[in-house]
């Protein structure tokens, strides 16, 4: 049974960083992408950033792109994402979640349906 579970998250000023992580237990995850998505009150979920494992090939969003790095550990099967530069509108509920892979031979998939495991997400709260 596929677990994850996420923590890190907290409140830092605009300008700040921070870093999530997701546990990931239950099965070898070479042939899945993980992603990390993002909830803010109102707002559809979407896509942050996420990892092909066995590669370590990453994608990411633009509103994130040179700010936020997904990276992943093989020997804790931790994936991280690091942000810096926090801005008050990238305050949300941050997701890991995790999609088997293998089939796809390039890029990753960024729609939230397309993920079968999910965490139960973290607060990550950006003050001005």
């Amino acid at each position: 049974q596929v677990q994850l579970v996420e923590s890190g998250g907290g409140l830092v000023q605009a300008g700040g960083s921070l870093r999530v992580s997701c546990a990931a237990s239950g099965r070898t995850f070479n042939n899945y992408a993980m992603g990390w998505f993002r909830q803010a009150p109102g707002k559809e979920r979407e896509f942050v950033a996420a990892i092909r494992w066995s590669s370590g090939r990453t994608y990411y969003a633009d509103s994130v792109k040179g700010r936020f790095t997904i990276s992943r550990d093989n020997a804790e099967n931790t994936v991280y994402l690091q942000m810096s530069n926090l801005k008050p509108e990238d305050t949300a509920v941050y997701y890991c979640a995790a999609t088997w892979s293998a089939h796809i031979i390039v890029g990753v998939p960024t729609r939230s349906n397309d993920y079968d495991y999910w965490g139960q997400g973290t607060q990550v709260t950006v003050s001005s």
